[in-house]
């Protein structure tokens, strides 16, 4: 972890934001003194997993067939 005084944050907060995103963590000073720490957004992994949701959804045979009421409102009315 790497400590960084609070002028050089704000002198080059694009170069530090760009270490944080590739994980890496900083210690901000002020007169050598810490006062907070930046470190990336842990996010959860999300599991994929193929047929999570079989049988749970029933996808009728005629699903995508046209709807006239559908159309008429995407193209307006006498088209």
């Amino acid at each position: 972890m790497k400590t960084i005084n609070i002028h050089d944050a704000k002198t080059h907060l694009s170069k530090i934001l760009s270490e944080v995103e590739r994980g890496e963590e900083f210690v901000l000073a002020r007169a050598g003194k810490a006062i907070a720490r930046l470190s990336p957004i842990r996010r959860p992994v999300v599991e994929l997993r193929p047929g999570k949701w079989r049988g749970q959804v029933v996808v009728r045979p005629d699903f995508d067939a046209e709807d006239e009421r559908i159309n008429a409102a995407f193209e307006g009315p006498g088209q």
